[in-house]
Formats: C-alpha cells, structure tokens, sequence
C-alpha cells in the first residue's frame, strides 16, 4: 500500500463522525472572487429585476434616455441590486462607459452610499478597459468618503488591473499610491502586491519584489505561501523554506503542500512521501489537496495505476476523495491514452456521489480533438447536457474548432443555441471562431442573426468578427443589415487601447524588478479565493 507507513487516524474523522475541511485563513490566493453567489442563485424577483434594469443601461440610446427608463421603471435601485448589475456588467463584459454613468446617477442619490462590493466591481470593469485616469479618481473619491471602504480585496484589484498592461516597476510604483489611500498600508496590502504578480507576472518577479520590500513590511506566513506556490527547483525552494524558518515563520498544511508539489513536479514522489512523514509527526495531516498533488505526480512518472490506487487508500486513511482529486486521476488515463480506464474511473466518480463537472468532461473533449474524433466529442457533449453539466468556455472551444476544422454548419449553431438559452461559455471567444465558419460556408444569414444575439445579451463581438462580417454585407450589397449592425457595435462605445493611458513614464523601468519568466503556479493555490 503507498500509505502503509501512515497510521489510519486522519484529523478528518473525530468522534465518529467525518468533518470537513474548513477554510484556510492563511490560504493564498491568486484570484479575486467578489461573491459566492452566482446569477443562478439569485431571488426570481430580484433577478428579473436585475436584467429589467441591465437592459435598461445597455439598449437605452443616450444617458437622459437611460436615467429616464430607470426613474420611470419602478424598480427600487437597493445596494444588493446596484451589487448584482454591477456584477452582471462585469461577467457579461459589458460596456464600462454604461455601467459608469449608472454606478454614478446611483451614487449621486440624496442619503445613497453605494457598497465597497460596488467600488470594488466598478474599479474592475474600468480596469479592465485601462481607463486608469478614472480608476484613481474613484479611488480619491472613496478616500473622501470613507477610507474603510478601500480594502486588501480593493488594492489587489487594482494592482491586478494595472500589472497586466504595465511594467513590475509600475506596478510597484502604483502599490506605493496607496499608502496614502489605505487605512491600513499593511503586511496584507504587501501580500496582495505579490499575490498580483505572481498571477499577472512572474514568480520571478514577485520574488524580486519581496527581496526588495521585505525590510518595509513584516513577512507572515501568508507571504510565504505566496512565494513558495511557483517553485520549480527543488534547491532554491528549499532553500526559500529554510529562510522562512529562519524568521521564525512557521509552515503549516498549505506550506507543505507547496513542498510536495515541488517534489512532484520533478519526479520526486519517494521524496514528497518522506516529507508528508514529517508532517504527520508535527500533527499537520495531509488533506485531499496533498493527496491529488501526489495522484498528480505519479501521473507525471507514467504510473496511472499506481495513482488509482491512492484514491482507494485515501479513503481508507479517512480523506475522501473529491471531484479534483478524480480528474487528477482521470487525466493520468488520458494522457496515456487509456480512454477505457478514464472513463470506468469517471463512471465510479458518478456512483459515489459525485457529479462530473466541466473539467473532467474537457479532459476528454482534448483527447477527442487532437485526434480529429468529432463524432465522439459530439456524444460526449450531449452526455454532458443530459446529466445536467453546463460546458464551460474550454469544453466550447474544443467543439467549436472541431466545427469549423470539418465544417459542419449545422452542429455550430445547434452548439451557439444552447450557449444563447443556458448562458455558458465565452460568446465573444466562441464566436469569433463560429463566424469564421459561417464566413467561410457563405451562411451570412446566420451569422447576422448570430451577431444580433449576441447584442441581445449585452455581448460585444470583437472587431474582427465585425470586419469580417461587414466585408461580405458590402460585397453582397445588404447596406441595410450592415447599418443596423454598426448601429449595435456603436452602442458599445471605444475602448481604450493599450497605449492610450499609462500609470506612469515607462522609461522608469527598474531592473531589479523585470525578469521575465515562465509564470507558474500550483494546482492548490489555483483553487483558492480571498477570504
């Protein structure tokens, strides 16, 4: 047994009873989560609510015309709702102009203060669209109104925005801004900086950084774990872990689990055994994440077998696999091509209680696609709809190339119809895929009513569709149906380009701070969100 050496007590189980495992709050993250809640879960009457005023923002045709609509709606504009559109203009990549002038008209309200969820949502969306101009006039405004309002949720938002268009030293130099804008200009504001750039640069960089700040902040364990998400040298991580005791920094569950990552990143799974040995003499037990990172590794050794077999002794020792756990093994099958076993393992998944989700399904849509096997993908797919899993954006992408790869018109759209009645996947990325395709077969009719759809949810599709489009309208001589689409693309305004704002003079480039590398980080810390 691979765990024999391991007694079978597991923290998991006490008094009789299994417990689950609580959130970490010394758990890094690398994303920003800004609600649990999704769209789906949403009250019915709150939701319509939602869209009645979100159609209101996007279709009205000038601002008078918008704030008009919203007073004569009826609608109560409560702090949840202004939340919930806020947060509907950010996943549906809305137009940020629009979703400006009503986070403004809102907030200009005699006795109204929107939510620090707002601000956070609105500098989102304006950095994503890189008006950073307006970004730090609406960071001076919460400064004026109430400094508690700018969070560590708030600056690694900003940080984030900025970090993907600009240099490690304008980032850098655009964290120190807010030392006047914080409450607290903290070890947790420091943490998000590097949190920010090991997601949006490198893990070389942000270790740059922490060498570089260290002396002003005071390191906790948070900013270890950070670190040690992305190492690939054994040697040099370590070497990091070491340091970290040194400063009298204890490790805990999610510091060595960047350890056996390590290990398993580079074939060491004799030694990551050795290490989870450790852990259990210091009362620190491995949880699901440290097992999945070692089915993980054995993947990488070519042992799939072997890694099955950790799924059986892990719920021998009391740690229950979950969904993440299978997938891992799921995807060890597939990658030595052994779709029989993949399957038979996602099919046990399913008869202990745990549904399949969109990435175990996309394990196999890959496999399926680089063997050109569309037959297959399409079954898979219609599998997937009727056990009641959603597609995400990758399980679309595979399908949709597979289409346009073997132009098959007909099994495109029936995929865009389902997208356009569930709501999943990326309609902007799908379809530029999809009008190729509808381009290529001559089928101009569907993609302008493809196009229009995607104007119906508020979805702007992306300037090379358009040309694409506008192109065989002009040669096809439809002046008409060209002028109404203009007319919707127009509706989305312009948006700034990568040059249009900048944080500050980019020859201020340190060099201490811009080493390009690789970014990498472990399948724990992807999981993880901000407290």
């Amino acid at each position: 047994m691979l765990f024999k050496r391991f007694p079978v007590r597991c923290p998991l189980i006490r008094n009789g009873h299994r417990q689950f495992n609580r959130p970490n709050p010394n758990i890094p993250s690398l994303q920003v989560s800004f609600s649990t809640e999704t769209l789906a879960e949403e009250q019915p009457d709150l939701h319509d609510s939602v869209g009645s005023i979100f159609r209101i923002i996007t279709t009205s045709s000038s601002h008078d015309s918008m704030i008009q609509s919203l007073e004569s709606s009826g609608i109560l504009l409560s702090n949840d709702l202004i939340d919930r559109v806020l947060k509907r203009f950010r996943f549906s990549h809305g137009n940020p102009f629009r979703a400006l002038e009503f986070f403004e008209f809102t907030g200009k309200r005699k006795g109204f203060y929107h939510t620090s969820f707002s601000y956070d949502t609105m500098l989102y969306i304006l950095g994503r669209s890189r008006r950073f101009e307006t970004v730090w006039q609406l960071l001076f405004e919460m400064r004026r109104k109430d400094r508690s309002l700018i969070t560590t949720r708030t600056v690694q938002i900003v940080l984030g925005r900025i970090a993907k268009v600009c240099s490690v030293w304008q980032t850098v130099k655009s964290f120190r801004r807010f030392r006047k804008l914080c409450v607290d200009f903290d070890t947790s504001c420091f943490n998000a900086l590097l949190r920010t750039l090991c997601q949006e640069k490198s893990m070389t960089d942000a270790r740059n950084v922490y060498h570089n700040l260290k002396y002003e902040f005071r390191p906790d364990l948070q900013t270890f774990n950070i670190l040690l998400s992305g190492w690939k040298s054994v040697e040099d991580a370590e070497g990091f872990f070491e340091e970290m005791i040194q400063l009298g920094v204890m490790p805990d569950l999610v510091t060595y689990n960047c350890l056996v990552d390590v290990y398993c990143k580079n074939r060491l799974v004799e030694k990551a055994h050795k290490l989870i040995d450790k852990m259990r003499d210091e009362e620190i037990y491995p949880d699901v994440i440290t097992y999945t990172i070692l089915i993980g590794g054995l993947g990488l050794m070519g042992q799939p077998d072997k890694a099955r077999d950790v799924l059986k002794e892990m719920r021998e020792l009391g740690c229950y696999p979950d969904v993440a756990a299978y997938n891992a093994a799921i995807r060890n099958y597939c990658i030595a091509k052994r779709l029989g076993d993949a399957f038979a393992l996602m099919e046990e998944m399913a008869s202990r209680g745990l549904a399949p989700n969109a990435t175990s399904y996309n394990l196999f849509f890959r496999c399926f696609y680089w063997a050109n096997d569309l037959g297959s993908a399409w079954r898979l797919y219609k599998r997937m709809r009727s056990e009641g899993c959603l597609p995400n954006t990758q399980s679309c992408m595979f399908l949709v190339k597979l289409f346009r790869r073997q132009e098959k018109v007909a099994m495109a759209l029936e995929l865009w119809n389902d997208m356009i009645e569930k709501g999943f996947g990326s309609f902007t990325l799908v379809s530029d895929v999809l009008f190729d395709l509808l381009c290529d077969s001559g089928k101009l009719d569907n993609a302008e009513r493809c196009f229009l759809q995607m104007v119906e949810k508020a979805q702007k599709p992306s300037n090379v569709a358009f040309r694409r489009i506008k192109v065989l309208m002009q040669l096809a001589n439809r002046h008409d149906s060209l002028r109404n689409l203009s007319e919707k693309m127009a509706m989305f305004g312009r948006l700034a380009s990568a040059d249009d704002e900048r944080i500050g003079d980019s020859s201020e480039m340190h060099p201490s701070f811009c080493t390009p590398v690789e970014l990498t980080t472990n399948m724990y810390l992807n999981q993880c969100t901000l407290p």
